[in-house]
């Protein structure tokens, strides 16, 4: 009887409580919006770098609608698309990170010491990765399908969204401080064909392909969760603003180096990885060149 006249009175009050904690929420997430519109508009590079990076994550779901029409790519033409990423990430790194970092500790009073403090930096976003890579639960196909394993859709798409970040970091950084040089709409192109490796790994793990592509987009779209530490970064960095372009530099170098060149150059595909890296180079090298 104790025990009726308990939950009588305790569920009516836990009903309580959650409304009014969800009413909390909702009047902080209107306050936080609110806020963010206000700095927003008072930072137009930051807004820039944002946009920037939620352009580039969408491509990610424009690539993934083939897998609506089309089979899954073979290993033979993933070798190639995934090179050809590579090439683009470690160009756009190079063109819109470290060199206007470079260019403006060169023109400071102590190159040097800058110099070597940058370096650290790039080092430390390399750091940053390898450390995130591996305090994070998530798993990679090739790798499972390897040793026989069955994948967890769950950690597979961990493992994608998690190296989608320093795209979006570095985008962020990028745009927000005005050293674009064409690497949005560079990680953008090279997103597209990233976009139907990962549907097509999401179909391989037997998801249906309107799920498949949803998925894909959905791990585009952390891109400007990235973005948005790139802006704040870029924005409050000031002076230092050439630590902030230099780490985003090594964080994207660590995605090209642990990830897209090794499952580029498998055994038999090198060659096809290679020429994939060289052509994704030198298409960012004419995008930076023109923008």
């Amino acid at each position: 009887m104790t025990q009726l006249v308990v939950q009588h009175y305790t569920q009516p009050t836990a009903r309580r409580h959650l409304w009014t904690g969800m009413a909390m929420a909702a009047v902080a997430l209107a306050f936080g919006l609110e806020q963010s519109i206000h700095w927003l508009a008072a930072h137009p590079m930051a807004a820039k770098g944002l946009e920037a990076s939620l352009l580039a994550g969408l491509a990610t779901g424009l690539g993934a609608l083939p897998v609506l029409f089309l089979r899954r790519p073979s290993a033979r033409l993933m070798a190639p698309m995934l090179g050809l990423a590579g090439g683009m990430m470690l160009a756009a790194s190079l063109f819109s990170l470290l060199v206007p970092a470079v260019q403006t500790v060169a023109a400071s009073p102590a190159p040097w010491l800058l110099g070597g403090i940058t370096a650290a930096a790039f080092l430390a976003g390399v750091a940053m990765m390898q450390r995130i890579d591996r305090r994070l639960p998530h798993a990679h196909v090739e790798e499972l399908e390897a040793s026989g394993m069955q994948p967890h859709v769950t950690l597979v798409v961990a493992a994608i969204a998690l190296h989608n970040v320093p795209e979006g970091l570095a985008v962020g950084v990028a745009a927000a401080s005005g050293a674009d040089h064409g690497m949005t709409l560079g990680i953008a192109l090279q997103n597209i064909p990233e976009g139907w490796i990962v549907a097509s790994a999401m179909l391989a793990l037997g998801a249906a392909p309107i799920r498949a592509a949803l998925i894909a987009l959905g791990t585009g779209l952390v891109e400007p969760v990235g973005g948005l530490f790139g802006v704040v970064a870029s924005t409050m960095a000031g002076a230092t603003l050439p630590l902030a372009l230099a780490a985003a530099a090594g964080a994207m170098l660590w995605v090209v180096s642990h990830e897209l060149i090794p499952a580029s150059h498998r055994p038999g595909r090198e060659a096809a990885g290679t020429a994939g890296l060289a052509a994704g180079f030198a298409v960012m090298t004419v995008l930076a060149a023109a923008f």
